[in-house]
């Protein structure tokens, strides 16, 4: 399993297990198969509403607490200083932990303008040690930069919708200048029509793996963390067994021709759902 040490020194798996529209009773199913297979990173979120499953399961493993990595996130209803400290102190009851590795603010919403007080309230979670590290999911440069020069602890990550038809370019290098991670969310891109191009699954045969594999390969060597999500046992264990084959130079560049800076999920400049 490969770990990347981030910016404050802890060290999170780059591979890990995301639990988005898993319904609750089942996250405690899959979650348990996801760290049998010997996942140690699950990404979860109030948003989910399988922050109790994703507990459960914690509680059931044989995999000691301090072994695991648990991320999970404040929702755009929740943002501002003071509903960001009760919401985490709600996150973590679900849970049943006394504290969480990371801790995002899930989207920018600057619609509402919540963005700085919801990350200050995370500093200081931080500070009290009830948190590991924290960082953001879905900002934009332009959401980051202002973050940098407004708070005093730069993130560990950005967690992004990032594949080969939306390779983030740009705010990679953007990231990478800052010290900041990116992990990509719907890393083999909703619909799977990526998987299906003859480019990767040609890849793909050539090294006897999948195209799912394939692509979540490509986001390693990028340096990316990855969170690939599937409730289907051989898919889990298949997403996991990545680490014997590498993609040449070539292969690399092929899959990050393919970028049409499409997205599939929502535009961060224009989501406010609470």
């Amino acid at each position: 399993m490969n770990s990347v040490t981030l910016n404050n020194g802890v060290t999170m798996p780059q591979l890990g297990y995301g639990v988005w529209q898993v319904e609750n009773e089942l996250a405690t199913k899959v979650v348990l198969e996801a760290i049998e297979v010997g996942y140690r990173s699950i990404d979860t979120a109030m948003i989910y509403r399988n922050e109790k499953g994703v507990g459960e399961a914690i509680k059931q493993s044989p995999v000691p607490r301090e072994e695991l990595f648990i991320t999970t996130k404040v929702w755009n209803s929740d943002q501002g200083y003071e509903n960001t400290l009760r919401a985490f102190e709600e996150s973590i009851e679900r849970l049943g932990l006394e504290y969480v590795d990371l801790y995002l603010v899930h989207w920018p919403a600057p619609k509402f303008d919540k963005y700085i007080d919801t990350y200050k309230a995370l500093e200081k979670l931080y500070h009290d040690g009830r948190i590991k590290a924290i960082g953001v999911c879905n900002f934009e440069i332009e959401h980051l930069q202002r973050l940098l020069d407004e708070c005093e602890v730069v993130p560990v990550l950005n967690q992004v919708e990032c594949h080969p038809y939306l390779t983030q370019t740009e705010l990679k290098s953007f990231c990478a200048e800052h010290n900041i991670f990116v992990e990509a969310w719907s890393p083999l891109q909703q619909g799977g029509e990526v998987l299906q191009l003859d480019v990767v699954q040609n890849i793909a045969k050539k090294h006897h793996k999948s195209s799912a594999q394939v692509i979540i390969r490509w986001h390693l060597q990028n340096n990316t963390i990855v969170i690939p999500k599937s409730v289907t046992p051989s898919r889990i264990q298949e997403n996991f067994d990545v680490f014997d084959f590498s993609l040449s130079d070539e292969e690399m560049n092929l899959l990050s021709e393919l970028n049409r800076n499409e997205r599939k999920g929502s535009n961060p400049k224009d989501m406010h759902v609470c």
